[in-house]
């Protein structure tokens, strides 16, 4: 009587599991406009410089100049032309949004304030991940969930009183603490309590359409408050629903389970078969609180297996390079496709709010395709369209004028922004495939922090733009490209038995093509051609172990 014995007697589908999913969809709205915030607040309007704010000792020349920066003036003592700077701006407000740019005018020659402040958002994101990872295995999933939410609430909050760069990266700093941890942890309790054959549809499209939801709402919300201010606080509201939900969930009964706490796991499965009208007999628990306890007494010879275990044999420590290096370029893209909004002859606002109706599509093609061409072909097809689409997106700014081409490249930022979440999507269930089981949680968790850590640089990339409009795009093109060639260099996972230790992990797809995808028959070698037996060197006292290969 194991947790998914016990749990599909106590019901594994039914109206807890309804309320269950009701919430992961409520906080996956919360964390889109957490999120994405970011992005509301910082949209830049057209602005050109200000001729009543010049100084009134020279006279100002070419009135209708669409200069943003400077200005031209005559100087009577010089008698020449001079080029002053700006002290302050003309902004084309959108329905008279006003944005933290157009409030503190950091344009110019202080553009730069807005991106050092937007990246400490990413240094944030980065420690919450650890932080709070650290406290989920403390002190349970769903205190931890709770707590990270209000964290990530309360620093915008804050960042809507900020009028400074030091305090506004104060503000970005505390917001970014929740930023993985307030959808990573809500998501496993999800996935504990649900049926495995109702996980992969009711996870991704719950995911799909609130997070949908919440990205389409945001620029409207914002149009309507009026001002950066007033969209952090009603963005950072609805946080405190989460104070509610001890009331409606129950705390993670395998968190309880590794916590030694057995009768607390029975007592939670108790409150679920009540929940769901399920008639459960006492002997069921009894069994299943027996059977963790003869569990127990046999782990006291558990695999003693680290992640920097990983590192250590050539396999798998090219394979989590490879993961490492993907992590990052997937996190930039990713950021750097649903925020590069500007310039495109559309309202910033509009084309956000449009485009973000491409996660749902997106969550669609991961179930309907992932299971037939693979996981590595999923991962790789994603970034490499992905990434001609992107290049193609900057040449196209570059070649084009946007206020008359405006409908095509609203177009092709969708289908960039498209191509992003599938191959964010996708990464997550590869990654976590290809890790070990024995090290998975910590390799995940590891994976996340380095990718976070690498999203500290989105920011500059969005900035390169200032230079020259198409930059952002091509250089993240070219990041992409390099991430689906690695893809070609990992196994595929599909329809295979996955590694449990780090034995198992260096041998994993042993002698199977680069070019090996499940849709195709060339190209794997794993079965026709490698032995049934494999032996490899151990991590710690280099004895050969035989590790068998399931064919």
């Amino acid at each position: 009587m194991d947790f998914e014995s016990v749990l599909e007697k106590c019901g594994s589908f039914g109206r807890y599991q309804f309320v269950l999913l009701g919430l992961y969809g409520y906080t996956n709205m919360l964390s889109s406009l957490h999120y994405f915030s970011q992005t509301i607040i910082s949209f830049t309007p057209p602005h050109t410089c200000n001729p009543s704010n010049t100084p009134e000792t020279y006279a100002y020349v070419n009135g209708t100049s669409s200069a943003r920066c400077s200005y031209i003036e005559w100087d009577p003592v010089l008698q020449q032309d001079q080029e002053i700077k700006c002290q302050s701006w003309n902004f084309e407000r959108e329905s008279g949004y006003e944005s933290i740019t157009t409030e503190l005018e950091w344009v110019c020659d202080d553009a730069y304030k807005l991106a050092v402040g937007q990246s400490f958002f990413f240094i944030g994101s980065v420690l919450g991940t650890l932080f709070f990872g650290y406290l989920a295995d403390r002190i349970g999933r769903l205190p931890a969930c709770m707590l990270t939410t209000l964290t990530g609430a309360l620093g915008d909050f804050i960042t809507s009183f900020v009028n400074s760069l030091p305090f506004f990266s104060m503000g970005r700093f505390i917001s970014g603490l929740s930023t993985d941890t307030q959808y990573i942890l809500m998501y496993i309790l999800v996935f504990e309590y649900l049926s495995p054959k109702r996980r992969t549809l009711g996870l991704n499209m719950v995911l799909a359409v609130f997070y949908c939801i919440g990205l389409m709402i945001s620029p409207w919300l914002a149009f309507w408050v009026g001002t950066w201010r007033n969209y952090l606080w009603v963005a950072s509201l609805p946080a405190l629903g989460v104070l509610c939900y001890p009331c409606m969930l129950f705390e993670s009964a395998e968190w309880l389970l590794t916590k030694r706490q057995f009768e607390k796991a029975a007592q939670c499965l108790r409150r679920i078969a009540k929940f769901n009208g399920r008639q459960v007999d006492e002997s069921v628990f009894d069994q299943f609180i027996k059977f963790y306890h003869e569990k127990l007494n046999e782990e006291q010879k558990t695999t003693s297996d680290t992640f920097m275990g990983m590192l250590r044999t050539p396999r798998l420590r090219k394979f989590t390079i490879i993961l490492f290096i993907k992590s990052m370029i997937i996190t930039v893209a990713f950021d750097i496709l649903s925020r590069n909004m500007e310039g495109m002859g559309i309202s910033p606002f509009k084309l956000f709010s449009y485009t973000g109706f491409t996660y749902l599509p997106a969550g669609i093609t991961i179930i309907l395709f992932q299971n037939y061409i693979g996981r590595k072909g999923m991962a790789c097809a994603s970034l490499f369209v992905g990434a001609i689409i992107t290049a193609a997106t900057g040449f196209l700014v570059a070649s084009l004028n946007p206020a008359e081409h405006a409908v095509i490249l609203a177009f092709m930022v969708g289908l960039g922004r498209y191509g992003g979440v599938v191959a964010y999507d996708a990464e997550a269930q590869y990654a976590a495939e290809i890790i070990p089981t024995s090290v998975r949680g910590r390799g995940m968790s590891n994976i996340h922090v380095v990718g976070y850590g690498f999203g500290f640089f989105s920011s500059y990339i969005i900035f390169l733009g200032t230079y020259y409009k198409p930059l952002p795009s091509i250089f993240i093109s070219l990041l992409m490209f390099i991430g689906a060639a690695l893809c070609l260099t990992l196994p595929e996972t599909l329809h295979k038995k996955l590694p449990q230790t780090l034995a198992d992990g260096e041998v994993f797809g042993k002698g199977e093509s680069w070019y090996y995808f499940p849709c195709f028959k060339c190209g794997r070698k794993s079965i026709e051609e490698t032995p049934d037996v494999a032996a490899i060197v151990s991590m710690e006292n280099s004895p050969t172990t035989i590790v068998k290969e399931n064919p």
